[in-house]
């Protein structure tokens, strides 16, 4: 507060403007990722958008972000992970154009009805054919019948915590 009568200038407000609202936007996000959101970190050397996408699919599967809840805005993800905002855009346009969120103009992106059954039934789909093919093709190279495959599956899934 100025003491002597005088406005802060407009440059002064803008500023003071423009940290609380990084102040508030901070709090928002750790506030929504102590309810169960997704921590973000990017590594590796797939594209950002698309390590953004995933982990909102993630998200999803998990139940952090449930079906018709507001996810994050593009300005949140591009100011709390440091990424350009066209790269969050990016990221977000994959998902919407599968299907799995929905913008209300105005107001945000959220998660759309069936989302999840669909990333699970996709998810399925793509287990199979990166893993279980080239199991039963190993497992065939070796010799093994489908019994002995059940039960080192089975093993597996004892001993895999």
């Amino acid at each position: 507060r100025i003491t002597n009568g005088k406005r802060p200038p407009p440059l002064l407000k803008s500023r003071a403007r423009s940290a609380i609202f990084g102040l508030w936007l901070i709090s928002q996000l750790t506030n929504h990722s102590r309810k169960g959101g997704v921590s973000l970190q990017f590594q590796g050397e797939k594209p950002i958008f698309l390590q953004l996408a995933e982990q909102l699919e993630d998200g999803i599967l998990s139940g952090a972000y449930p079906e018709g809840s507001q996810v994050p805005s593009i300005t949140e993800y591009a100011a709390t992970y440091k990424i350009n905002p066209a790269t969050a855009l990016k990221g977000i346009n994959q998902l919407v154009n599968a299907g799995l969120l929905y913008k209300k103009r105005g107001i945000g992106m959220f998660v759309a009805e069936g989302a999840q059954e669909n990333l699970r039934k996709q998810r399925s789909e793509a287990f199979y054919h990166d893993y279980v093919e080239k199991m039963v093709r190993e497992a065939k190279g070796l010799g093994l019948t489908l019994a002995q495959l059940t039960d080192l599956i089975r093993r597996g899934f004892q001993d895999v915590h």
